[in-house]
């Protein structure tokens, strides 16, 4: 073995980047944070040379000329001065890694000038070495990476195709833009302007501008605050009837700083949980305040890791505020500040030992509860993420609240809603199977099962007792043994929703009742529904029992319907506070504006 020595300045700080820059989008993270901690109110970020040229521009406080030099050494930084700093992080970069980490593996050129200076300061870097000379220029920080990688051939060889480099570059931006819509960006890729927002200071707005005008007619505002905790969830998220196909639009933020975290998804899948089909996501922004004591950043040197001190709570006050935005019951939106909690009021490691259970109170308040065990969290070091176990997910009821104050600015059924007086305006049927409404502006088509369904299914939910009919003669039911074992364990779940089961034999068994709403519907079609879709999830036997109780008890497709009870369906899917689609996730209307009807007609309005 070689005789140990000491490496040199810029091999350790090659060995460092590794951690920190790991693409052309690593670099433009931590330049583009570097700005909006300086309070700049305009960023340009320009890319060049398949992604290995880097300029960004802003016109923030800039970096004072005392200071030049110490900015590009390594754990240098202005955004924390002492330990306790380190648990009381309010920038987006506190490491003070980066820049000695780009200008280790680039050519760097920083121009630079504070408004107390009347002239400006370049800074040429190559090989970890600085010079720094006088210059004019404006108040704020350009900074130029040109030939990204070009002293480490084996990281440049293993970059992909300049295209899907921009792309990783481009989510960035993107990701850091739509939080802060009090800043303009601009990404331009080879002179052609990419990405722009005009600073317009309103969240809606920005996510109407970086993505499409049509996306905002299908967000709802999430606005939920714990002033005892000191957490906040504000943003929007899109109703069940808008979706994607992956997981790629959500848009999490902590304190405004785009992150990772398993956690936050978790609680977005469950708010969804039967409004979306297998498969489908929604579109999200939602930045969660949480004082910064309560949440460790520090966890990875890419900043997107988090750790909390009491993840149940962050888990159960992030879905609440989800299924309450989707429900329509909104806080009103003031300033608001993350302040630490103090022991005297409330007492964080006691609680980390709790499960949250709902409470039916005014202010719909969690409540913890310390006799229950605590979700269990685990780290996967491989990925260095966390992750919950479904079995634990699945535990948690959804929050329930008290009747939703209605947005009148969103669809027609809940302007219904608020005002129950109106009467729908029913055309008539189409293959017996939809129900056609006349609207102000347009024609609502209803599936008539799934809208029926969707109201049995939160009214079964809601109740603690469901009425029963008794059934004096029921066919002899036949079940595999392993169905028995998992019928007789759960006989009490059945009996729960109104299900009486004797079992004649060890694989025999009759229906002595079942819920009313399903008097007529035949014992053997209801049980095999429920076993087939099972799946082997026996913690989702209680929610497929209501599933199959709804569905079965709603009307069918093809049955003729008087006018009387389509009114009756259609005023009672109004009254639901989640009318977008039914369990299983599929869409229950669809509107077709009176413009675009015209359209067909080639009708001017």
């Amino acid at each position: 073995m070689l005789r140990i020595k000491q490496l040199s300045k810029n091999l350790i700080n090659q060995i460092a980047a590794g951690e920190v820059i790991e693409r052309p989008a690593s670099v433009v993270k931590e330049l583009v944070e570097n700005s909006v901690d300086a309070g700049a109110k305009k960023i340009s970020i320009e890319i060049n040379n398949e992604c290995r040229d880097i300029r960004v521009a802003d016109n923030g406080s800039g970096i004072h000329p005392d200071d030049i030099m110490l900015a590009f050494s390594k754990h240098a930084t202005s955004k924390i001065q002492n330990e306790e700093d380190l648990y009381d992080i309010h920038t987006l970069g506190f490491r003070g890694e980066a820049l000695s980490s780009i200008i280790s593996i680039s050519k760097l050129t920083c121009t630079t000038r504070t408004k107390d200076c009347e002239n400006g300061t370049k800074v040429i870097c190559e090989n970890s070495e600085v010079k720094q000379v006088p210059i004019g220029c404006a108040i704020g920080t350009i900074m130029e990476v040109k030939d990204l990688f070009y002293n480490i051939p084996a990281r440049l060889k293993f970059l992909r195709n300049p295209n899907t480099e921009f792309s990783y570059v481009q989510e960035i931006v993107q990701a850091i833009a739509i939080i802060h819509p009090e800043i303009s960006f601009e990404l331009k890729k080879n002179g052609k302007t990419v990405l722009k927002t005009t600073a317009q200071e309103d969240l809606k707005r920005n996510i109407k501008e970086i993505f499409s005008s049509g996306i905002t007619d299908y967000l709802k505002e999430v606005c939920k605050t714990d002033e005892l905790a000191g957490l906040k969830i504000s943003g929007y998220v899109s109703t069940p009837d808008f979706t994607r196909s992956s997981k790629k639009d959500y848009h999490i933020y902590i304190n405004a700083r785009t992150v990772k975290c398993p956690i936050f998804q978790k609680a977005i899948d469950m708010a969804y949980k039967n409004l979306i089909a297998n498969g489908k996501y929604p579109f999200v922004v939602l930045n969660l305040q949480i004082p910064t004591s309560e949440v460790d950043v520090n966890v990875h040197p890419t900043k997107k890791e988090v750790r909390y001190k009491n993840v149940n709570q962050v888990f159960n006050f992030i879905m609440a505020g989800i299924v309450g935005g989707l429900a329509n019951v909104k806080e009103e939106n003031k300033p608001f500040t993350a302040t630490p909690v103090t022991p005297e009021v409330i007492d964080f490691p006691k609680m980390q030992n709790s499960m949250i259970e709902e409470t039916h109170s005014d202010n719909n308040i969690l409540k913890f509860n310390p006799k229950e065990k605590p979700l269990d969290v685990f780290y996967d070091k491989s990925q260095d993420a966390m992750y919950i176990k479904d079995e634990d997910i699945e535990k948690i009821p959804l929050p329930q609240f008290n009747k939703p104050i209605q947005d009148k600015q969103t669809k027609f059924f809940e302007m219904q809603q608020t005002e129950p007086e109106q009467e729908d305006v029913i055309v008539g049927q189409y293959k017996n199977t939809y129900i056609i409404i006349e609207l102000e502006d347009g024609l609502e088509i209803v599936d008539q099962h799934i809208a029926e369904e969707r109201y049995n299914y939160e009214m079964l939910k809601e109740q603690k007792e469901i009425a029963s009919q008794m059934i004096f003669i029921s066919d002899v039911l036949s079940v595999s043994a392993t169905e028995a074992e998992l019928l007789k364990e759960n006989k009490e779940k059945f009996e729960k929703f109104g299900y009486g089961i004797e079992f004649t034999s060890n694989t025999e068994l009759v229906f002595r009742k079942v819920p009313q709403l399903l008097s007529k519907v035949s014992p053997k079609e209801i049980l095999s529904d429920i076993l087939d879709n099972i799946e082997g999830n026996i913690d989702g036997l209680e929610e497929q029992i209501i599933k199959t109780t709804a569905c079965k008890a709603s009307v069918k497709a093809g049955q003729k319907l008087s006018l009387w009870q389509m009114q009756e369906i259609i005023k009672k899917w109004r009254t639901t506070k989640m009318p977008y689609t039914c369990p299983h996730g599929r869409p229950i209307s669809k509107i077709i504006s009176h413009k675009e009807l015209a359209s067909w007609f080639q009708r001017n309005l």
